[in-house]
């Protein structure tokens, strides 16, 4: 399974999954119809899913064209997205298997950005080998979605599982946020030399205009402090040590900044 990065809008990512053995292809959050439409005619491959996370029109708003082109294709969501998600025909809940290139992604319910939003992990097939895990807006570079119809407690609960999957997956996030993110992060984890190096790092790359994404999970509860709401360095910037309220009060001052 190739993953191809189609960057579109002012800062989305479509995600192509390519299966270079049968030559279908599924996408993750088709933001745009013709992003993925040219691609696929480049690979001369055949649309098979459509693997929606949650309902907001920068990653359905390519659905139902696609479904245009490829009337067999199957769009997935998450179970509580019913009627938000256009053309969906398979209903998602938490511990839900998905199967494409004779891998198999388990589905993550992880409210909090929405009330609906849901996650596709692939393990690695062998154990150096990274897994792949599609988390749309609930864990960017460097940060986390806004809390749109969620809370921070249900966040918490919800980055959490993600948390637990192991450092070397590779975080396929929906938007290039990072440097603005890893200047937030440095206001309030600012001793954090990981997080320094990171941001020089960031900043160097996005001058080249190099994406950020993916980024390695381990990276993330290394510098992202939305990851690290029981870190006592960033307990004691937000005056807390309860974990929804860091969390709370971590978003507020992003929400901000």
């Amino acid at each position: 399974m190739k993953i191809y990065r189609l960057p579109v809008l002012s800062d989305n990512y479509i995600f192509l999954l390519h299966d270079r053995e049968q030559n279908l292809a599924a996408v993750v959050d088709p933001a745009e119809a013709e992003p993925v439409l040219n691609k696929l005619k480049e690979l001369n491959a055949e649309l098979v899913a459509i693997f929606n996370t949650h309902h907001h029109g920068d990653h359905v708003g390519g659905n139902q064209k696609l479904q245009q082109h490829y009337p067999q294709l199957c769009v997935y969501g998450g179970e509580e997205d019913r009627g938000r998600i256009p053309g969906q025909k398979v209903f998602l809940k938490e511990g839900d298997r998905v199967e494409f290139a004779g891998r198999s992604a388990e589905v993550f319910f992880i409210p909090g950005h929405t009330r609906a939003h849901i996650a596709y992990y692939f393990p690695p097939i062998q154990p150096e080998d990274t897994g792949e895990l599609f988390c749309g807006d609930t864990i960017f570079a460097g940060g986390c979605g806004r809390l749109f119809e969620g809370t921070p407690a249900q966040m918490v609960e919800s980055i959490s599982k993600l948390r637990n999957l192991p450092d070397n997956t590779r975080v396929w996030c929906a938007h290039e946020y990072t440097l603005n993110n890893l200047k937030f992060a440095l206001s309030v984890d600012g001793e954090n030399s990981d997080l320094q190096s990171r941001y020089t790092q960031v900043e160097g790359d996005r001058r080249q205009d190099i994406p950020t994404v993916p980024s390695l999970l381990g990276l993330e509860k290394q510098t992202n402090p939305f990851l690290r709401w029981d870190s006592p360095s960033i307990q004691k910037a937000m005056n807390a040590t309860e974990d929804a309220l860091v969390f709370g009060r971590l978003r507020g001052k992003k929400d901000n900044f």
